[in-house]
């Protein structure tokens, strides 16, 4: 079996920032998160129409947004059809609830600061708008590079697409990747390790003896998501779990666990 990599993250990781809890991918968010005691947080990147990277999930704006009321309907509602500058003038907040109106969209270097202001870790997950998906990866490994390149610890990469993981091992091999999972598929094995992966994160559901033995016994560090109660946080604790992603900031204290 091959040696653990090193491995200097957290345990627990909030979910897009604090969960549930504040507006998904906003700094907003970040904060709520860090106030419950998170020192790592996931999120979400992809890019605008002109190249700047920043938090969303969805490939459209309308779920955590307000842009089906101020964008023009004939440029639609997918986010990487948008400049950041009209990206910029969005409410992210107030679909979430009164107390976080006018929050706004982060651009990744937003929160990269705030995170290395803090010493705060960071998973980001690289999404791409469908057809840029080799252009997403590279960009965000790039900027990743960057914005840590003084820091002890670098970010960790992920995405469930292997095309923008594979151009992010190209841009910036140095940079720890991890292959996301929502289905055990032939190969993800060997695709983790062409990938040159330091871990493996999949669905809650996925992690049995026999897949964590699989994972384990090739080198990778194994993550999970979205673990939102005791029962399953500890019957992955058992398998050996190394990160768990969350949504209940509230319920579970890193410190104490």
């Amino acid at each position: 079996m091959p040696a653990p990599r090193p491995w200097p993250y957290p345990r627990w990781i909030a979910h897009r920032g604090a969960g549930k809890l504040a507006p998904e991918n906003t700094l907003a968010a970040f904060l709520l998160g860090a106030s419950h005691g998170y020192r790592m947080f996931e999120c979400d990147v992809k890019l605008s129409s002109d190249g700047v990277p920043f938090l969303l999930h969805d490939d459209t704006l309308t779920r955590t947004t307000n842009a089906g009321d101020t964008l023009d309907a004939k440029h639609g509602a997918t986010a990487g059809d948008h400049t950041w500058s009209t990206l910029a003038q969005l409410d992210a907040g107030s679909w979430h609830s009164r107390a976080f109106a006018a929050e706004p969209l982060p651009t990744f270097e937003a929160v990269a600061r705030y995170c290395l202001r803090n010493g705060f870790f960071l998973n980001i997950e690289i999404k791409p708008t469908p057809g840029l998906e080799r252009h997403t990866g590279d960009v965000v490994a790039r900027e990743a590079a960057r914005l840590w390149q003084n820091a002890a610890v670098p970010p960790l990469l992920s995405s469930f697409d292997v095309t923008a993981l594979e151009a992010a091992m190209q841009a910036q091999p140095e940079l720890p990747r991890g292959l996301l999972l929502d289905a055990l598929w032939p190969g993800w094995l060997k695709t983790a390790l062409r990938l040159g992966c330091v871990a493996i994160i999949c669905d809650h559901l996925l992690w049995d003896q026999s897949s964590m033995t699989q994972a384990k016994s090739a080198g990778f560090r194994t993550l999970s998501y979205t673990v939102n109660d005791k029962t399953t946080a500890r019957r992955l604790l058992d398998l050996g779990l190394d990160g768990i992603i969350t949504d209940r900031v509230d319920l579970f204290s890193p410190a104490s666990l």
